[in-house]
């Protein structure tokens, strides 16, 4: 007497659905991001980039840097931070040059200034005060790297609009 294999569907399905988890976990994978945390779109064309761009969260510390995508925060409209890790999302920000073009949400800016400081001298209220032309700062770590993901600097690149 010859028994026959049947396929059994809910196997396939249990087992499907666990290699995906496996691989998910595997690859850190991260679901997709809700619509409305997107703020707009960020191009530099001299160094490769191109990525969304999250709206800013806070906590008790201050700004929250996600890990795979940069993030905005505003106090003016006529100003905002865009700011990333520079092992991550903006690990070419150093090869920028004034002159350069960075496009944010199908705006033209280019780029009057590059500096680095100390992390300690880098005041908030004074990078977000307010401007005539549209102005976007652009940073991220610099100088020493801190076992805990910081850094004894940040690279500020400031870009006016076109």
């Amino acid at each position: 007497m010859e028994l026959k294999k049947r396929f059994d569907v809910r196997k396939f399905l249990i087992i499907s659905y666990v290699l995906i988890f496996v691989v998910y976990i595997i690859y850190g994978l991260q679901p997709a991001r809700a619509a409305e945390t997107i703020k707009g779109h960020l191009t530099i064309g001299t160094i490769g980039l191109s990525t969304d761009v999250a709206a800013a969260e806070t906590d008790d510390e201050g700004l929250i840097t996600p890990d795979d995508i940069p993030a905005i925060y505003s106090t003016n409209p006529n100003k905002a931070l865009i700011y990333g890790h520079s092992a991550r999302i903006f690990e070419k920000l150093d090869l920028l040059k004034v002159g350069d073009v960075i496009n944010y949400n199908n705006k033209d800016y280019y780029v009057t200034r590059i500096v680095v400081q100390e992390k300690d001298d880098v005041r908030m209220n004074g990078l977000l005060s307010g401007r005539e032309r549209d102005t976007i700062i652009l940073m991220t770590c610099a100088g020493e790297l801190y076992g805990n993901g910081d850094a004894s600097h940040r690279l500020l690149v400031t870009a006016v609009e076109k």
